[in-house]
């Protein structure tokens, strides 16, 4: 009984370790496919490049007067492009000139992080969840196999019980035969004694009635 219950407990437990790896699975997956899946949004065509905050000038070449900067990760929509330059319009409705080498067309990490976080938010929910269920499970499967315990215990103490008072029955049934047997030799001890005696007394006086003496009759004849 204990390895079968011990069997289905381990069979559980797989169960709920192949789920704990798919909600982990999903999560890797999650931050390698927002990436593509950001493509097939309305959001802006071009993304400044995660590793640097760049300057942006008035015009298409180094010759033009800094304007400001864009920040690792703002998106900005491509308008035109000239040289090594493109036009983009920024995130606050200015159009200015960039590097074109500091765009890229994946969407940045930046603008990534707030559905990458509510996905790992999601799904570290499920695991949660997952975890209460395993524990309650974990926990109900205990209570139970302290109950067959408890009650194989408690068989085991019955049945020595009851061979304690099979091996004492069968100790006194073993001493009520053995006065059994003693009062049965008694008894025909007496049997034998009796009809010896009875013979004897029988013989005794088969013996003594022939030497008893008889009586005489009387005469009957007139004088």
């Amino acid at each position: 009984m204990g390895r079968h219950l011990g069997a289905s407990i381990a069979l559980k437990d797989g169960r709920l370790m192949r789920t704990f790896n798919s909600v982990m699975l999903g999560i890797s997956l999650a931050t390698l496919t927002l990436g593509a899946q950001a493509q097939e949004t309305s959001d802006p065509d071009l993304w400044v490049s995660d590793d640097l905050t760049t300057f942006v000038r008035s015009g298409p070449t180094d010759g033009y007067r800094i304007v400001g900067t864009l920040t690792a990760g703002d998106p900005v929509e491509l308008l035109d492009t000239s040289g090594d330059y493109s036009l983009v319009q920024g995130p606050g409705g200015d159009q200015v000139w960039i590097l074109s080498s500091d765009l890229q067309e994946e969407k940045s990490a930046t603008a990534q992080l707030p559905a990458l976080q509510e996905r790992v938010k999601t799904l570290s929910t499920e695991l949660e969840g997952i975890n209460e269920q395993w524990e309650g499970r974990l926990a109900s499967t205990t209570a139970a196999l302290e109950q067959r315990e408890t009650r194989i215990s408690d068989l085991e103490n019955r049945n020595q019980a009851l061979q304690d008072q099979y091996s004492e029955a069968q100790e006194n049934l073993r001493g009520l035969q053995a006065r059994l047997d003693t009062q049965e030799e008694d008894l025909l001890l007496r049997y034998f004694m009796y009809g010896g005696g009875v013979a004897g007394a029988g013989l005794l006086i088969g013996l003594i009635i022939p030497h008893l003496p008889r009586r005489r009759k009387k005469n009957d004849r007139w004088f």
